[in-house]
């Protein structure tokens, strides 16, 4: 008979000890002023919250039902409720429907949403950057 030793599985956290709920946290908070609750960061807002928000305006700016705009755009009416609320990634081809259905080309609405984000990134404080300046001063995307 051979003699075999149990085969154990390594188990590599992936939280530091100090990071998994019901610990507390190695470093401790920084005390606020008293009376007053810490301020949190202000998060970036999301592409698909801006593109929704650009899509929704211009709908309703034309004054057309969202059963109208998915019915020209061949989308599912609660699929595109969902684009307009920031609750779905839409791809390239779902955006450029839309966008035409609106009377709008991709460009026009990716422009538009560009200037959603320089807008309410002016809002927020610029945080120091590690890299170089890009040369181009625009939204980009990339597959």
């Amino acid at each position: 008979m051979s003699h075999q030793t149990p085969n154990r599985a390594r188990v590599i956290p992936l939280r530091p000890p100090a990071e998994r709920p019901g610990t507390a946290p190695a470093v401790p908070a920084p005390a606020s002023a008293p009376g007053t609750a810490p301020r949190p960061t202000p998060r970036e807002p999301l592409l698909r919250d801006l593109v929704g928000d650009v899509l929704r305006r211009e709908r309703q700016a034309q004054q057309r039902t969202l059963k109208d705009v998915a019915d020209e755009a061949r989308i599912s009416m609660p699929y595109l409720s969902e684009v307009e609320r920031g609750r779905k990634e839409a791809s390239s081809e779902v955006l450029a429907a839309a966008a035409q259905a609106l009377g709008l080309s991709l460009g026009d609405l990716l422009a538009r949403t560009q200037g959603e984000l320089v807008r309410l990134a002016g809002r927020h404080p610029a945080r120091s950057r590690t890299t170089t300046a890009s040369a181009y001063d625009g939204l980009c995307l990339a597959a």
